[in-house]
C-alpha cells in the first residue's frame, strides 16, 4: 500500500560557520582610526645618541652655540652682549633662529649643571628646536682617570 504522496522531511541544519565581514569593518575602522592619531601621540626631543665614546669636537667649523642651564633652571649663551648675563627663552629662539639663518651648519649645543633638573634642560632643547635647529648636542665632562692603589 502506498500512501498519497512521498513527504520528504527537510530539517534545518545549524550554520556552524562564523561571519567575519562585520568584523573585518571594524577592523579597517580601527586602522584608519590608528594611521591619524599615530603621528599626533610622538612627541618629543630628537637627539642623536652617539655610538662610540665621545671625542673632543672639530672646531674647524667654527664657535659653536652653547646654551647653558644652571641648578636653578636659568639659560645663558655664549653669543650677545654679556654671556654671563641670563637671558630669556623667547631671546635664546631668536638669537639661535638668526644664527641658523647666516650659517646653517653651526653646532648648536647646550650644557646642562649636574644639579638641573632633567626638565629644564629639555625646555632648552625644545626652545631650540622650535629655533630651527636640526641636531642639538649635550656637552660633558669627561670622567677622571681612576686612581688605582
Amino acid at each position: 500500500m502506498s500512501q498519497g504522496g512521498s513527504h520528504k522531511r527537510y530539517t534545518r541544519r545549524q550554520m556552524a560557520e562564523i561571519n567575519v565581514v562585520p568584523y573585518i569593518d571594524v577592523m579597517l575602522v580601527l586602522l584608519v582610526i590608528f594611521m591619524i592619531t599615530a603621528p599626533l601621540l610622538a612627541q618629543g626631543v630628537k637627539v642623536e645618541l652617539p655610538q662610540a665614546a665621545a671625542e673632543v669636537m672639530d672646531q674647524s667649523k667654527g664657535e659653536p652655540v652653547v646654551v647653558t642651564v644652571d641648578e636653578r633652571g636659568t639659560l645663558y649663551m655664549n653669543i650677545g652682549d654679556d654671556p654671563n648675563k641670563p637671558v630669556q627663552p623667547d631671546t635664546v629662539v631668536a638669537r639661535v633662529a638668526a644664527v641658523l639663518r647666516n650659517k646653517p651648519h653651526t653646532e648648536i649645543l647646550v650644557r646642562g649643571d649636574h644639579s638641573a633638573s632633567y626638565g629644564e634642560v629639555v625646555h632648552a632643547m625644545v626652545l631650540l628646536q622650535q629655533a630651527g635647529a636640526p641636531n642639538v648636542g649635550l656637552i660633558t665632562q669627561s670622567p677622571e682617570a681612576k686612581i688605582e692603589r
